[in-house]
């Protein structure tokens, strides 16, 4: 099981919301209404970890030891959402989320392959670590700085115990589920490593996920301002291609490494994913 040592290696580096955020050394004169509103908007954002924890608990039923992880990534994903609001309480307290607003982005996902769910999380993690240090930059005023900066690193260190999951699958649970793993690693990896081709943002509060839902089935769209990730992308942090390309040497790389072979771009990846489909047509 992946869960105690997870359990112990997070516990040693978690981070104490009163003691290690530098409170004092706030500055109102440098942080402007408008990244103000991005907070709120990250915060609700944050807290939509409240259904994929449902999701993941519901798709999991059979894996108790990721089950028992979900308590460890549900907890400082709320703690994320929490660090943000209670910035906002004590310096922008007009900014705060109701609950009511919180409470929208809590809706039921549809079922999916649990390991192409668990793929596309694990990618949603390192583009989460690159936003977040691009928001640290941006922004001004320094506790909100140092608060970005943290939770950044609480995003790497999930996406690395996601892609521990994803070793799992594909060493210690059969050849028939490594086979399945491979295909589901490979198709969402093409997916998420193409970020600069496609308009939208691909992180999974961007994706539909409730087709009885749809097109109000994404964690952004209900969101008091439905276009404000892609605006804060573009025009604040300024996620450019530099910084896309970032996320998809990083997921190329881990894939190369987790699956022993060589995927320095995309289309290396793609070609895997269709020799695997030619191997095994039946799962095509």
């Amino acid at each position: 099981m992946l869960y105690p040592e997870l359990f112990k290696s997070m516990e040693a580096v978690r981070w104490n919301m009163d003691t290690d955020i530098p409170w004092d050394e706030f500055d109102a004169s440098k942080l402007s209404d408008e990244q103000a509103y991005t907070i709120k908007m990250n915060a609700i954002t944050e807290w939509a970890a409240l259904p994929a924890t449902e999701m993941f608990l519901r798709d999991n039923r059979g894996d108790s030891d990721f089950s028992a992880f979900m308590s460890i990534w549900f907890f400082e994903e709320q703690k994320h959402s929490l660090a943000l609001i209670e910035y906002l309480r004590r310096f922008r307290p007009e900014l705060m989320p109701s609950e009511e607003e919180l409470h929208k982005v809590r809706f039921d996902f549809d079922p999916a392959p649990a390991l192409e769910t668990l793929m596309l999380h694990f990618c949603g993690e390192v583009r989460l670590n690159h936003w977040y240090r691009r928001a640290s930059d941006w922004h001004t005023e320094p506790v909100i700085k140092a608060i970005y900066r943290i939770i950044s690193q609480d995003e790497a260190r999930h996406a690395g115990a996601y892609l521990r999951y994803m070793k799992r699958a594909l060493v210690s649970r059969g050849s028939e589920l490594a086979r399945q793993a491979r295909l589901a690693f490979s198709k969402i990896g093409v997916l998420m490593a193409s970020a600069h081709r496609t308009p939208q943002a691909l992180h999974p509060t961007n994706l539909h996920v409730n087709k009885s839902l749809y097109p109000e089935d994404t964690v952004q769209c209900r969101l008091p301002t439905p276009g404000w990730l892609e605006n804060w992308l573009d025009n604040q942090i300024c996620f450019d291609n530099v910084w896309e390309n970032k996320v998809s040497s990083r997921i190329l790389h881990n894939l190369s490494l987790l699956m022993d072979g060589t995927f320095d771009t995309v289309q290396d990846l793609n070609r895997y994913r269709k020799s695997l489909l030619r191997e095994a047509p039946a799962m095509a």
